[in-house]
């Protein structure tokens, strides 16, 4: 019940909490898409190229890693069914970017023997990746 002699206070709509439950969501979204980003090579520590271009369609990445495992999308296999696998994932209509992705220590004998059987592929094109100085 209402006293007619107190004053009318104007609706006030605070906005403060608000724009905190907006800043929190916005916070999320970032972080979020942070996480969104897909590699498909093992962490290794890449040389560094000044002229180095990036690649746009990536299918098949081959890593190399120091001790000189190699994986192909991660999978860890043999280097003699490496040309097999690749293969299989080359089609005619679609020609497949081969991705090495050598640690600096791998022995440049190990990178050759990768990089000879992906040349015998039809239809695969190689590219070494190297991070910029």
């Amino acid at each position: 019940m209402r006293l007619p002699d107190e004053p009318d206070l104007p609706a006030q709509i605070n906005i403060v909490p608000m724009i905190d439950v907006i800043f929190a969501i916005l916070t999320f979204f970032i972080v979020a898409t942070l996480f969104l980003n897909k590699s498909e090579g093992l962490p290794v520590n890449l040389p560094q190229a000044s002229t180095a271009k990036p690649q746009i369609s990536t299918k098949v990445t081959v890593s190399i890693e120091p001790d000189g495992e190699i994986a192909l999308n991660r999978k860890p296999l043999e280097l003699d069914a490496l040309e097999g696998q690749i293969r299989d994932m080359v089609t005619d209509e679609q020609k497949v970017t081969v991705i090495i992705n050598a640690d600096q220590q791998v022995g440049h004998g190990q990178v050759v023997a990768v990089m000879d059987r992906i040349r015998k592929i039809d239809g695969a094109k190689l590219a070494i990746a190297t991070r910029r100085p």
